[in-house]
């Protein structure tokens, strides 16, 4: 892996920095190319909240060890919702990555979600498209995502796995070709969605890293986004609270339901509003019910299950609004996965339709409050 050097405003020429580490490839006609090959974290890693973390690629400080339950911390070594954003003329990209965890895939969800990288790139009228899938092969993988792409500079965004670590992630160019530090995500000064959860946030099931409704909505708005989701454990303790009003987002988008009864949900949902809201007095507060589970049309324990914490929820919105606390949003949780019931893996966990499903629910709330968000 590359050695680290600080960040530079400027564009970074791949084949000029020192950092870089040199390699052929073979190509298909048996000519080898020399590869240049950099650090994502000289190009600029994002969807990272803090950065005084204890391993390069965690999603919480390095003082929450020991702070939160261990579960957390160590879900907090997955790099669910990080990316990188790059300038490149190349014809051809490469990435190599090395993962924390030898597993690369769970009995519900795809190698590509766990441990792969997803490559989109931008295109003319501005959008974000799908382009190339990194497949993890062994806990260290070097791989052509691209090829034979035509002449011109572009726009890349490449996501990091969901549901597995990362020790270290490169990508490679052809020598003579640029690879550069992307500029800001659209005009103005975008502060960071903030997403809080449970498994579904953290990806399960994506086919592929950038199928999670939070890198969807991120692409969609063209900001910048946090994926704090934690699989079984967006339980809404006062610890992670006091960690999440460290931050200063754009907005909060809390969906916890999932993982708590309706008893947790009364006793932790006006704490942990509260305590953000001290830290954070206008900042858009987003409470998401719990999606439908997709057989509880027939199994009534899982009808009543949604119902229960769906009540609580309501019923603490409504308290926290009647106390004076403004800038609160209240999304449904009904149809965030459709009501065909083709929306999930396992009737709790979204495919790719459920995810990009939610994500639509959402954009309708989020998108006047992201407007207003951008500050010149």
């Amino acid at each position: 892996m590359s050695s680290r050097f600080p960040h530079l405003a400027a564009l970074l020429l791949c084949a000029l920095v020192s950092s870089e580490i040199r390699g052929t490839v073979a190509a298909a006609d048996g000519v080898s190319t020399t590869i240049h090959w950099m650090d994502i974290r000289d190009l600029g890693l994002e969807g990272q909240g803090w950065r005084d973390t204890k391993d390069p690629f965690d999603r919480l400080p390095a003082r929450a060890e020991g702070r939160v339950r261990q579960p957390v911390w160590d879900l907090s070594h997955h790099s669910a919702g990080m990316h990188v954003r790059f300038v490149s003329d190349a014809p051809e990209i490469h990435a190599r990555w090395t993962l924390t965890s030898p597993q690369l895939s769970m009995v519900h969800m795809a190698a590509t979600g766990v441990s792969g990288l997803d490559l989109y790139v931008k295109t003319e009228t501005g959008d974000w498209r799908w382009l190339a899938v990194g497949r993890p092969e062994a806990q260290s993988t070097t791989a052509a995502l691209v090829k034979s792409l035509p002449a011109g500079s572009r726009e890349y965004l490449l996501y990091l796995p969901l549901y597995n670590g990362v020790k270290s992630v490169e990508i490679g160019v052809p020598e003579g070709t640029s690879c550069a530090r992307a500029g800001a995500w659209g005009p103005g000064k975008r502060k960071p969605m903030l997403f809080y959860g449970t498994s579904i946030l953290h990806g399960a099931c994506a086919s592929r890293p950038g199928m999670a409704h939070s890198e969807i909505l991120g692409r969609r708005f063209h900001f910048p986004h946090f994926n704090l989701g934690f699989s079984g454990n967006g339980r809404m303790e006062p610890e992670m609270a006091d960690l999440l009003a460290e931050l200063d987002p754009s907005v909060y988008v809390l969906d916890c339901l999932p993982n708590m009864n309706a008893a947790e949900v009364t006793e932790r949902i006006e704490p942990f509003i509260r305590t953000l809201r001290a830290k954070h007095p206008a900042t858009p507060i987003v409470l998401v019910e719990d999606r439908s589970y997709a057989d509880a049309f027939l199994v009534t324990s899982k009808r009543e299950r949604n119902d229960t914490s769906r009540a609580a929820l309501a019923a603490a919105y409504q308290r926290l609004k009647k106390a004076g606390i403004r800038h609160l949003h209240y999304v449904p949780g009904a149809n965030l996965l459709g009501e065909d019931g083709e929306g999930t893996v396992d009737s709790s966990h979204p495919n790719d339709l459920g995810f990009m499903r939610q994500a639509d629910v959402l954009a309708k709330v989020l998108k006047p409050i992201l407007k207003k968000a951008v500050r010149p």
